[in-house]
């Protein structure tokens, strides 16, 4: 117990270590170790003031009824994962893309729509990384039909993203024509915010989504981007929502993964065709 108008804070005992393990696993597929107690304690210690609880078996059982698993578990989610995106992150995925990927897409499936899902989108610069990649190619190079769905678990950091404002050090990996083309500047300049243009932010639409549901798309995707999500989850975890991938994923499809993650050993419908690059088989 403590009091949340102090500075005490409470310490995490190890019955309730292994409640709050267990009870994340079960929800969101994320393995909270031993080695991660100091880390969760300080992360919930913030929501306990914020909520003004006086304890992590109070907080756990607020989690557990209907409206915290709405409300609150989003929140959890923030606070035991870190949100860490960029835009054009990982470039060698959006030259492989344009280089590979479209081209051999277009030569079965001309005139279709080229579908995309971000896969734990973040605050949006993925997203609007892979629009803009889309939109340069169907202006420069052939023209293409396409739609971007991006999903993350929290509700809040999907708030952030539909918003599409940026600060403007934050832009500094999209290339300075990129720039020129699909943002727009604060008409105050001290600000110092961009927006990504209202043409490319129609052409995503962002929706909640926990990998440890059952979800349905209505179609098939062409290509799935889910980069450094699942170096939170355990191997049997990943392997299980690869599977769920595939059953998401057209036949020749691809799935671009995080290059510090990796699919070997797995039995799975996928060959690897580059770095942290897949295809349906």
């Amino acid at each position: 117990m403590y009091d949340p108008n102090t500075q005490t804070a409470p310490l995490m005992s190890d019955k309730e270590l292994k409640q709050f393990s267990e009870f994340i696993y079960s929800e969101l597929g994320i393995k909270i170790t031993q080695t991660k107690r100091t880390m969760l304690q300080a992360r919930l210690q913030r929501r306990l003031r914020t909520l003004n609880m006086k304890s992590y078996g109070q907080y756990l059982e607020y989690l557990q009824s209907l409206k915290g698993l709405e409300v609150e578990l989003p929140q959890m989610v923030d606070a035991v994962t870190t949100n860490t995106t960029s835009f054009f992150r990982e470039p060698k995925h959006f030259e492989y893309l344009t280089q590979i990927v479209l081209p051999q897409w277009q030569k079965k499936h001309a005139g279709q729509t080229f579908a995309v899902w971000n896969a734990g989108c973040s605050s949006g610069e993925e997203p609007y990384t892979t629009a803009m990649t889309l939109m340069d190619y169907n202006e420069r190079i052939s023209p293409l039909r396409f739609s971007i769905v991006a999903t993350d678990i929290s509700t809040d950091i999907l708030k952030k993203a539909s918003r599409a404002i940026y600060e403007e050090e934050r832009i500094g990996t999209i290339p300075l024509e990129f720039r020129r083309r699909f943002l727009l500047r604060s008409k105050d300049k001290s600000r110092r915010m961009v927006r990504v243009l209202p043409e490319l932010r129609d052409k995503v639409s962002f929706r909640r989504l926990n990998f440890m549901d059952d979800f349905q798309f209505r179609e098939k995707m062409d290509l799935i981007f889910c980069r450094n999500v699942m170096i939170y989850f355990d191997r049997k975890t990943q392997h299980e929502l690869v599977r769920k991938f595939c059953n998401h994923l057209e036949p020749g499809g691809h799935l671009f993964i995080g290059h510090s993650e990796s699919l070997a050993g797995a039995d799975l419908p996928l060959k690897q065709m580059a770095p942290a690059t897949y295809q349906r088989l």
